[in-house]
């Protein structure tokens, strides 16, 4: 995927969801991997051409796992004049040391966002850009049907009332195959995630069964996207119709 690809999909997403307002303060979800680092070019880039006038600021959540090399995200940051902070934690020690959970995801996914969201108020910070993909909210939505029985997805935006923070989700059209190859075009610095339960979690099983769902059923995938965008889901917004999302799938 060309950067141009990246920043036409990912202003799409913000235009048909007014997922930016003019002077908004955005902190930016850094892991280290390939999804959230994509999603700092797209911001990057489109923060210099975009009407309404917006910044950055990327934030890293360390679960204190041990060696986390970030060296290669900040000096990333830097190219970009974007600042850069990293917030340790011992989220890490509590889930399998003190908790010894058997199925931590979810707890840390809890904890990891209660983090984030904290550290962008303090950096004064009034949304938080997550790295979610079109395969993610596909993923999201089998695992809710098959683990809740209902049919959910990650909401384009979600505002957090408690927080006075809003959430948004710009890479939500960009297929995960497209981040794939732009990790390879531009050389992300992608970190190892150093979660031993990382590819070992049912987030991984719904990927398993969405790519034999597209095998045997060519196009499944977009088909599943367009059930979500247009299913009316608790809670999500109303999709522009002078910006329709299926030329997009």
């Amino acid at each position: 995927m060309k950067l141009q690809r990246l920043y036409s999909l990912a202003r799409k997403a913000i235009d048909t969801y007014q997922m930016i307002d003019n002077g908004d303060h955005i902190a930016v979800g850094i892991s280290g991997g390939k999804d959230s680092l994509t999603l700092l070019y797209a911001l990057n880039g489109i923060m210099k051409f975009y009407p309404q006038k917006f910044s950055l600021t990327a934030i890293t959540v360390d679960l204190g796992f041990g060696s986390f090399d970030l060296s290669s995200v900040s000096e990333l940051c830097e190219e970009f004049s974007i600042p850069y902070k990293i917030i340790s934690t011992d989220i890490g020690k509590i889930l399998f040391q003190e908790r010894q959970e058997s199925n931590p995801c979810s707890l840390c996914a809890k904890l990891r966002k209660g983090a984030l969201n904290k550290a962008a108020k303090d950096l004064g910070c009034n949304k938080v850009a997550y790295a979610h993909h079109r395969e993610d909210l596909i993923e999201t939505m089998l695992l809710s049907l098959i683990y809740e029985g209902r049919f959910y997805a990650f909401s384009p935006y979600t505002y957090l009332d408690r927080m006075d923070l809003t959430v948004i989700r710009p890479l939500m059209l960009v297929p995960e195959a497209d981040i794939k190859g732009f990790q390879k075009k531009y050389e992300l610095p992608v970190c190892k995630n150093p979660c031993p339960m990382d590819g070992h979690t049912k987030r991984e099983y719904a990927k398993t069964l969405m790519n034999t769902l597209e095998k045997e059923n060519p196009g499944a995938k977009t088909r599943l996207f367009h059930a979500i965008v247009s299913g009316n889901i608790p809670g999500w917004p109303v999709c522009s119709p002078t910006l329709p999302l299926s030329r997009t799938l």
